[in-house]
């Protein structure tokens, strides 16, 4: 049968052109084309022809132009769930000491599986197959599930008073941010000695310092007041984060904050989160600390302020910045705290309600009020005058992460100890250092460096606590050492190895995210955290 031809008269072209929705299909002008087989239908002019290909041939040409121009218009959605490496090996670790390890006769069949359970917890902290509260929920379920622990042991943490002191010390920390209170304390140390880039790291360091105590959050003092100063100091000379000219002044000043991080972090219980929770693995050991706060300062204090007072002149030494003088920064201070204007009514109540709270840290043994009990009271007095509001607590994500993993590792943990795991652990490190003939002072310096520089596989200082505190507590005691230095000592450097690496903590990633220095150049500077910052 012939082709159909149908003649069409030509028109003129549109004196407007066709809406979008009727332009959307792009039209290909062909020649004539040669007689086309019954199943093509074409329409010609005396001017040109405009071929209708069948669909079948049609589609394949459509997909080789769009590969062509666009190799990917739809990129797949980035992969969900855990990374499979991380999350075998993690698995792996804990099917290994269950079922491949022999089980020690003094451990029962029940405590075994609750510490191939806790390992594969900790190896998962490590490698990361899922976010560090989703694997540590993964880690709680497995434990209810083997019938390992009965539900309401497993979540007998979440009512840990030291847990929501933690939380609450996140919503004081937003405070600080939310009001401006902690900028403009550190703007006025800038102004007063700020002239000299070294009278400016003594700046910075100081009033690093006098906010620790109540703001206990480190990763919240860098990211919300300290990091951005000193972007906006070097940024006035001139030096320029992932530049050549950031040795002139922004490297050195990161530097010098993020070891005084660790610094202030240590000389005050209630300066970092991880103070606390040390204090609580401690006392399930049997160690208790009378006015935890007072005899904290008291231990801390002369090694600290040493340490805070030596860091800046060491690395200005050592690590020595291009410009040495920064008369501008004391008249940039002046003026951004003229922008600022007067304290604010919201910085008066942060300043009341911190004093409160201090104090009663400090003397609410005497009166019988608990720290968490402190910290509520002035959180409540946040909410009520309108310096938070609950968007604000419940924005704070890191808080209800942390309330979530915490509770998760302090309740294993204390389980643990409950089994006899703890003691079994620490009566064979005691034999392992009895049988080389260590002294208590030798055995002290041992398990300190260890604990220290094994910090390299973690990249959490809180998930190290709750993995390894209270099993190297235990090697102390069983080894000798005064249980309160063994406590405090732990506690101490549970702060300064949180400037180990650039991946060693909260403040870590704040301060290494700025780019004012590398990874490569910090290795160089570990000695320093043992001459200068090291309590063990």
């Amino acid at each position: 049968m012939e082709s159909l031809r149908l003649t069409v008269v030509h028109r003129p072209p549109l004196p407007v052109p066709a809406p979008p929705h009727l332009r959307r299909r792009q039209v290909q002008v062909l020649p004539v084309p040669p007689p086309l087989p019954r199943t093509s239908l074409s329409l010609s002019s005396p001017q040109h022809h405009i071929s209708l290909t069948p669909r079948r041939r049609l589609l394949p040409a459509l997909a080789s132009q769009t590969s062509n121009s666009n190799p990917d218009p739809y990129p797949a959605p980035p992969a969900a769930g855990a990374k499979l490496v991380p999350l075998v090996i993690s698995v792996a670790v804990g099917l290994a000491v269950r079922f491949l390890a022999p089980r020690p006769a003094d451990v029962s069949p029940e405590a075994w599986q609750l510490l191939s359970i806790f390992l594969s917890t900790i190896a998962g902290l490590v490698l990361g197959p899922l976010p560090v509260g989703a694997w540590a929920f993964l880690g709680l379920t497995a434990a209810v599930a083997t019938h390992t622990l009965p539900f309401t042991a497993a979540f007998s943490a979440f009512t840990n008073e030291v847990i929501w002191l933690i939380v609450i010390s996140f919503f004081f920390a937003r405070g600080f941010v939310k009001t401006g209170l902690g900028d403009r304390i550190a703007t006025y140390f800038v102004k007063w000695l700020g002239s000299s880039t070294l009278g400016l790291s003594y700046g910075l360091t100081i009033s690093e310092a006098c906010i620790a105590p109540a703001m206990p959050s480190t990763t919240a003092r860098a990211g919300g007041v300290f990091l951005p100063i000193i972007k906006s100091l070097s940024l006035s000379t001139e030096s320029k984060p992932n530049d050549k000219s950031s040795r002139k002044l922004g490297s050195y000043l990161v530097m010098t904050q993020f070891q005084a991080a660790g610094n202030s972090s240590a000389l005050f219980l209630t300066a970092a989160a991880q103070n606390l929770l040390c204090l609580k693995l401690a006392e399930e050991l049997g160690v208790i600390i009378a006015n935890p706060w007072v005899a904290w300062f008291k231990a801390a204090s002369l090694p600290a302020i040493v340490s805070l007072l030596t860091t800046p002149y060491l690395l200005y030494k050592i690590f020595p910045p291009e410009t040495k003088d920064t008369p501008d920064a004391p008249a940039l201070a002046a003026e951004k705290l003229k922008r600022m204007g007067p304290v604010t009514k919201n910085e008066w109540v942060m300043i009341g309600t911190m004093i409160l709270a201090v104090s009663l840290w400090i003397f609410g043994d005497a009166i019988g009020v608990s720290s968490v009990v402190a910290a509520m009271l002035g959180l409540s007095i946040l909410l009520l005058l309108g310096v938070l509001d609950w968007d604000d607590c419940l924005n704070e994500k890191s808080a209800w992460d942390t309330l979530a993993w915490f509770a998760v590792l302090v309740g294993m943990a204390g389980q643990l100890t409950n089994l006899g795991i703890v003691s079994w652990i620490s009566s064979c490190v005691a034999k392992a250092l009895g049988s080389l003939s260590l002294s208590w002072p030798a055995a002290f310096c041992v398990l300190e460096a260890s604990y220290f520089l094994i910090h390299y596989l973690f990249a959490s200082q809180t998930g190290h606590v709750g993995a390894l505190y209270s099993a190297f507590l235990a090697m102390h005691i069983a080894a000798g050492v005064p249980r309160v230095l063994s406590a405090l000592a732990l506690a101490f450097n549970t702060n300064l190895f949180g400037a180990l690496t650039h991946y060693s903590s909260g403040q870590a990633a704040v301060y290494f995210g700025g780019k004012f220095i590398s990874p490569v150049s910090f290795l160089s500077f570990l000695f320093l955290n043992f001459i200068c910052c090291g309590y063990s």
